[in-house]
């Protein structure tokens, strides 16, 4: 008898969590403490049914806003910051106290997009996750929002949660929610609408349901949760959008009931180093022409500069920048090995000629095949 999606989830062993400001704070009120017991509760049930998990958290921000008596949300950075330092004290500390009545150890681990995109901090963070799961220790996972800049912070927490899916490997991602899943129109304002119970992440009819937008407290709608399940998808991990507002929902998960959306990996696993790469922010682009995107797609060879036809972006040696063919579709991504001055002059022209050009030679490619990772 074939098993549905949701039924194949009752031997998942390794779940991460991921809980936003919507469901975690009540307007005006600050942490709302009960959905933390409750929340804390159906983690214990989880751990009991042999499940390791991980949780992933927003609401320090939103729990600052409360103490400091702002009503609405900051843009500017530092009040952000400020607010964060503020709410993290007060977020961790009701997480802890609920979960000592379930005998369960917590520990807090805060990041930021530099501590993944570092080759040396990532397998740290990887390594402190996995040891703390071994010794049965919750990890509660936010980004560290106090030190965070416009340039390094992952934006929302789906992003975080999709990344740290990645980083421990984990069977499943579950994204708790305000909403029941993903519509194939906005609930709200169709009353007819349906939920979608599953399907491959990659469906690319899931990006009109997903539509855009973002509560008052929160930075993530549909959309980001819609992009957090296909980065979870590159490790192999199946994503679950959830309610998080009704009481039996992660039980019924757990024992294969079909509730909320399931979006399941269609594509074979990338390899870890290939998510690591994933992990940087981009910093330019490069127009690529056919024969190049050809060799990259067919041959995943290294990408040369003859194939370059466009720079976009100010990127140095190092960072990554995208590869896109000619009508500017994203081919793939990698790190490149000289900066944009130095590719604008050698676009075009074969490796034989770098040393002719720029008086000297790095590396005889634009990105080695190392470094690169096809992402279509």
């Amino acid at each position: 008898m074939t098993t549905t999606p949701h039924e194949q989830l009752v031997n998942a062993k390794r779940w991460v969590i991921k809980i936003g400001s919507a469901l975690l704070t009540r307007v005006g009120e600050g942490l709302d403490r009960d959905r933390i017991s409750w929340l804390t509760k159906e983690i214990a049930f989880l751990r009991e049914q042999g499940k390791e998990v991980v949780l992933v958290t927003s609401g320090s921000v939103a729990a600052g806003m409360q103490e400091l008596g702002w009503e609405k949300r900051p843009h500017a950075l530092h009040q952000l910051q400020a607010a964060a330092s503020v709410g993290q004290m007060g977020l961790i500390q009701a997480y802890a106290t609920e979960c000592k009545k379930h005998n369960i150890h917590t520990a807090q681990i805060l990041l930021t997009h530099s501590d993944l995109s570092d080759r040396g901090r990532y397998l740290n963070a990887r390594s402190a996750l996995h040891t703390l799961l071994e010794l049965g220790v919750l990890p509660v996972v936010n980004e560290n929002d106090t030190i965070a800049t416009e340039e390094i912070r992952f934006g929302d927490n789906d992003t975080l949660a999709a990344m740290t899916a990645n980083l421990v490997e984990a069977d499943v991602l579950v994204i708790l929610t305000d909403q029941d899943g993903l519509f194939d129109s906005d609930p709200r304002q169709n009353p007819e609408a349906r939920l979608i119970a599953a399907s491959a992440a990659s469906n690319p009819a899931l990006d009109d349901m997903a539509g855009e937008g973002t509560g008052s407290l929160g930075r993530g709608g549909m959309a980001t949760k819609l992009l957090a399940a296909r980065r979870a998808a590159r490790s192999g991990a199946v994503t679950v959008i959830l309610s998080g507002e009704v009481s039996d929902n992660l039980r019924q998960l757990a024992a294969g009931a079909g509730v909320g959306t399931l979006l399941w990996p269609d594509d074979e696993p990338i390899t870890a180093r290939q998510q690591w790469l994933l992990t940087h922010q981009v910093k330019g682009r490069v127009i690529l022409d056919d024969g190049a995107v050809s060799v990259i797609r067919q041959q995943g060879r290294s990408v040369l500069h003859v194939g370059v036809k466009q720079v976009e972006g100010q990127f140095s040696r190092g960072e990554m920048i995208v590869c896109c063919d000619i009508s500017g579709k994203e081919v793939a991504r990698g790190l490149v090995n000289y900066n944009f001055e130095e590719v604008g002059r050698l676009m075009g022209h074969s490796s034989t000629e770098i040393e002719v050009l720029l008086g000297y030679v790095d590396e005889p490619e634009l990105i080695h095949r190392d470094n690169l990772i096809i992402t279509s």
